[in-house]
Parts: C-alpha cells; sequence; structure tokens
C-alpha cells in the first residue's frame, strides 16, 4: 500500500504540538534549574536562550521531528502491525539518532553528565507520548 502522505503530515503536526508542549514542560518546569546551571558554567546569556529567537529553531525542530515520526511510522506500519508498540518504535529511531548525538556533545563537556541523563529519559517520555499522538490518525487510506 502507498504511504498516505496527507495523513503523515496531519499526525507529524499532532505529533509536533504535543512534542511542543512536552517540551515546554520539560525546559520551564522540570529542567529549568539544570539548564540555568549549564547556561551559566558555559558563559552563555539566559536571556538570548529564552528570547523568541532563540526558543523559535526549537518550536520548528519540534514539528519537524513530529513529521520524521509519523512518517517513520507509516514506513514501518506494514511490517509491524498499527497501535501503539509501532508507534513508540517510530519515535525511538529518530530519538536514538538524536541522544547519539547529545551523547557526543556530553562526551566533549557542552552538557553535564545529569542534564543529559535528565534530558534524554524526559525526552523519552515526550516523544512516546508524541509518537502515539501523531500516529493515532495514521491511516493508509
Amino acid at each position: 500500500m502507498a504511504m498516505n502522505t496527507g495523513k503523515v503530515i496531519v499526525g507529524g503536526l499532532i505529533a509536533g504540538v504535543v512534542l511542543n508542549i512536552g517540551d515546554f514542560i520539560i525546559n520551564t518546569m522540570v529542567l529549568a534549574e539544570q539548564q540555568a546551571a549549564d547556561l551559566k558554567r558555559l558563559g552563555l546569556d539566559p536571556a538570548a536562550m529564552e528570547s523568541f529567537a532563540g526558543i523559535l529553531p526549537w518550536i520548528v525542530i519540534d514539528f519537524l521531528f513530529g513529521l520524521l515520526i509519523v512518517w517513520t511510522y507509516a514506513a514501518i506500519r506494514p511490517r509491524f502491525g498499527p497501535g501503539v508498540g509501532t508507534a513508540i518504535i517510530a519515535g525511538l529511531i529518530p530519538y536514538l539518532g538524536a541522544t547519539l548525538v547529545l551523547a557526543g556533545f556530553t562526551s566533549m563537556g557542552i552538557f553535564t553528565t545529569s542534564l543529559f541523563i535528565a534530558g534524554s529519559i524526559a525526552s523519552l517520555i515526550n516523544t512516546a507520548i508524541g509518537s502515539v499522538a501523531g500516529a493515532w490518525l495514521y491511516t493508509e487510506s
């Protein structure tokens, strides 16, 4: 069967909304203190990071991440079958890619190990929720 591009886009946008909401909660409530400490340690300006220009790229990235997740779901769905498990697998694929890159940055000292671990766990939960939300609407017809 052919991939339903329209539903990939709609599902990806829904996943992006969920991911953005989750990231807002993670970054302003869960990890705010650790991130502020890391910004200070690196000599970066927190105001610049919290400005619209600092936040906008991450909003766009979450929407692109959502589209990638739902596209991956649509691609693997014929082999793994529809459902929550397949949606989570589809989210794990880009999540693992991004997490490996961030692990490299952590090994270079850009992130502290504790921030990397806490952020990875929070992001895993957020990705799973976003994946299920985005895949929920996808059908091949």
